[in-house]
């Protein structure tokens, strides 16, 4: 069993994320720690609290409220794409009772912030904790300014982020996650620490259609069944209007796959650097990504494929089991 702590910002796809990592035997969560994103970072801890709260659990990992702003840059959020809460506005939808649809769970935030909570985890768990980072990368900056050495004891840090080969989803150039903050992007790479990487070009191969999502919920009455359907719902409406199609690409589940199936994925090892000052590619990730490279240094290893109808079905697979 591999143990983690989950870094996020929970929108639409970080939900799906954190439930498939709760639902995964190979994975224990120690902890998970929240970061301005998709939301700020006030709203992205009480969403966390309602994605547990879709699950039936006696002992829930260690929570603690990280960063509320990137290291240089002005926040930048995706409420436009999310819903005005990050979770598709589930939080507005009450039961006949009054009571919440999607309550959050009863559970303490941790007394120290997210960068401490970080630290503290790699001290308890040495060269075995892996840190799956699912939004900005600003909470990991800050722990390696604060212990470096320490930081480097970690096994590994496997994150959604970063676009190679095609267009960025914020500038023709970024990707969202590292576009909010390429300065704590750059200082991540720039650490020593492994970093596996499932990018935009990746995660945009594996679309779950509205279509698909009735099949596999029809019929279903469980809390995850129903909040999927209605998490989803104002993700899809952006991409009906603004990328072809009614569904949406579930980023931030692709790093759980990599950890717990990395039969499903074929990467490459390569040395990635973030522009951070670029009018024009600020957050860009550049990798040489030739056959003939002659690269002596490897910091990253990129996904590039990914055998995405193994993927959905084993993510639905793992989601549905005893809801």
């Amino acid at each position: 069993m591999k143990r983690i702590l989950i870094d996020s910002d929970p929108g639409v796809d970080d939900a799906l994320a954190i439930l498939l990592a709760m639902k995964s035997p190979e994975l224990y969560v120690e902890a998970i720690t929240t970061v301005s994103g998709n939301i700020h970072v006030d709203q992205a801890t009480e969403n966390l609290l309602r994605i547990l709260g879709l699950l039936k659990m006696s002992k829930f990992p260690i929570i603690a409220k990280g960063e509320d702003k990137p290291l240089v840059k002005p926040l930048l959020m995706a409420a436009h794409v999310h819903g005005e809460d990050g979770l598709g506005n589930v939080s507005t939808l009450y039961n006949q009772d009054g009571s919440p649809l999607y309550p959050t769970i009863d559970s303490a935030i941790s007394d120290i912030s997210g960068v401490e909570l970080i630290l503290e985890m790699v001290d308890r768990y040495p060269d075995e904790l892996t840190i799956v980072a699912l939004g900005p990368l600003t909470n990991i900056a800050l722990a390696i300014r604060k212990d470096p050495i320490k930081m480097r004891r970690l096994h590994a840090i496997v994150l959604m982020g970063g676009v190679f080969k095609e267009y960025g989803n914020v500038t023709t150039t970024a990707e969202f996650n590292i576009y909010v903050d390429p300065h704590a992007a750059h200082e991540v790479f720039s650490s020593g620490i492994p970093i596996q990487i499932a990018p935009l070009n990746v995660t945009h191969q594996v679309v779950l259609t509205g279509e698909r999502l009735s099949v596999e919920t029809e019929g279903r009455q469980g809390l995850i069944s129903s909040f999927l359907r209605d998490s989803t719902k104002a993700c899809m409406e952006f991409y009906r209007q603004h990328v072809g199609f009614y569904g949406l690409h579930i980023h931030d589940a692709l790093p759980i796959g990599m950890l717990t199936h990395p039969h499903f994925f074929k990467s490459i090892d390569t040395h990635v650097q973030v522009e951070t000052e670029g009018n024009l590619t600020s957050g860009m990730t550049i990798a040489d990504l030739r056959d003939s490279r002659q690269e002596k240094t490897h910091n990253a290893s990129i996904s590039m494929e990914i055998d995405a109808d193994a993927f959905l079905n084993h993510f639905f697979n793992r989601l549905f089991h005893q809801d």
